[in-house]
């Protein structure tokens, strides 16, 4: 499962959802839906994008989970 680390990040760089849709051109709407996990995929340009404004990597965003079925 992959989980999605968004706010933290966004939390750390003290940016709103708002400055940061604004500064990577998509809507507030979409952003909620990737920080929420909800979002079926991203696009590449979307996410160097991201890692452009919140001087990041990927991988900050970005974390691997193992699913546990318990």
């Amino acid at each position: 499962m992959i989980k999605i680390n968004l706010d933290r990040v966004m939390l750390e760089r003290k940016i709103s959802s708002k400055a940061l849709a604004e500064k990577i051109g998509i809507t507030q709407v979409n952003l909620s839906i990737l920080k929420t996990g909800k979002a079926r995929g991203i696009r590449f340009a979307t996410l160097e994008k991201i890692c452009q404004t919140l001087n990041c990597q990927p991988g900050d965003i970005l974390e691997y989970e193992e699913k546990t079925d318990i």
